[in-house]
C-alpha cells in the first residue's frame, strides 16, 4: 500500500468471534485480528479489545457486519440472539467518537451481499440476491445497483416464509424456508449436522442423500420465488450450498424450471458464493466502502 491509499476498517461481529480487518477500496486486506467473543463479559470490553488491535489511522470509513436485529439508520445493535448482553448498543456513534471516521452498520446478510456484489460472484451485475444458507437463511438484495434494505431494514427475510404446511422448524416457524434450507434445518431432516450429512452422503448413504434432496427441492422453490418477484440477473448462494453444490444445484434448478417464469429464469444465473471463508472480512470492509459511497451520493 502506498501512503496515499485510503484505509478502511471493518468489524465482523459474531457470537463465536469478533474480527477486525483493515483494507483498501479495492478490498485488499492489509491486516486482520480477532478475539473470542465469550472472553468478554460485555460489548464494551470486546470493542475495546478489538480497537486496541487496530493499526493507526486515519480511516476513511468504518464498516460493521453483525447478525440482526439491528437498526442501521440509528446505528444500533438490538439484542442479537448470538450476542447476549449486546442490547441497544450504539455501535456507530461509539466508533465515530473513538476513531473520528464515519461508521456504517449492516446485518450480515446485507453485508455479504455487498461483498459478493463488489468482489465476488456478483461483480458486474445490477440486480442480485445473496442467500446466506448457513446457520439460518436470509437474503441480501442488490437492486438497480444498490443495496435494498426495505422500509425499516427488514427486507430479505425470506427464511421466514412458509415453504410447507409442516416440516423442520426455522425462524420460529415450522415448514419455513429456513427450516428446510439452513444448517439447523438440515440437522432436523438428517438427524445430524449438515457437515456430517454431506460426509455420509459422499460415502453413499441413501438416507442422507434423500434429506439433502428435500432441502434442495425447497431451495428451488425459494429461488423460483425470488426470480418471479425480483427478476434478478444472479442469485448467489453461500455457506452450505457453496461447499456442497453437488447435492443441491441439479434438484433446485429442476424445481426452478418447473415453477418460475421461463423468461425470468432464463435471465438469471444461480451461482455459488466465491469469497469462501473470507467473506466475513470482505463483508465488513464492503459495508464501510459502500456506506461512504452512498453518503457521498446523498
Amino acid at each position: 500500500m502506498n501512503d496515499t491509499s485510503p484505509l478502511y476498517l471493518g468489524l465482523d461481529l459474531g457470537g463465536t468471534k469478533c474480527a477486525l480487518v483493515t483494507g483498501t477500496e479495492d478490498c485488499r486486506v492489509l491486516s486482520r485480528d480477532e478475539i473470542r467473543t465469550a472472553d468478554f463479559p460485555d460489548w464494551h470490553g470486546a470493542l475495546d479489545a478489538l480497537l486496541r488491535r487496530a493499526p493507526r489511522g486515519p480511516f476513511r470509513a468504518v464498516g460493521v457486519s453483525c447478525g440482526g436485529p439491528l437498526d442501521p439508520s440509528r446505528g444500533l445493535i438490538l439484542s442479537p440472539p448470538n450476542l447476549p448482553g449486546w442490547d441497544d448498543v450504539p455501535i456507530v456513534q461509539t466508533l465515530e467518537e473513538r476513531l473520528g471516521a464515519p461508521a456504517f452498520l449492516q446485518n450480515d446478510a446485507n453485508a455479504c451481499a455487498l461483498a459478493e456484489w463488489r468482489f465476488g460472484a456478483g461483480r458486474g451485475c445490477r440486480n442480485m440476491a445473496f442467500l446466506t444458507f448457513g446457520t439460518g437463511l436470509g437474503a441480501g438484495l442488490i437492486l438497480d445497483g444498490r443495496l435494498y434494505a426495505g422500509t425499516n431494514d427488514m427486507a430479505g427475510e425470506i427464511g421466514h416464509i412458509r415453504a410447507a404446511e409442516d416440516g423442520p422448524s426455522g425462524y420460529g416457524k415450522r415448514g419455513s424456508f429456513e427450516g428446510f434450507c439452513s444448517g439447523g434445518g438440515i440437522a432436523q431432516l438428517a438427524g445430524m449436522s449438515a457437515r456430517e450429512a454431506v460426509q455420509r452422503a459422499d460415502a453413499g448413504d441413501g438416507a442422507m442423500r434423500a434429506a439433502l434432496r428435500q432441502s434442495a427441492e425447497k431451495l428451488g422453490l425459494c429461488l423460483a420465488l425470488l426470480i418471479d418477484l425480483l427478476n434478478p440477473e444472479r442469485i448467489v448462494i453461500g455457506s452450505i450450498y457453496a461447499r456442497a453444490e453437488r447435492y443441491f444445484r441439479q434438484d433446485a434448478l429442476r424445481v426452478v424450471e418447473r415453477e418460475a417464469l421461463r423468461r425470468s429464469s432464463a435471465a438469471c444465473q444461480i451461482l455459488p458464493a466465491q469469497l469462501g471463508d473470507a467473506i466475513g472480512d470482505y463483508a465488513a470492509l464492503s459495508v464501510a466502502i459502500d456506506g461512504l459511497a452512498q453518503k457521498n451520493v446523498r
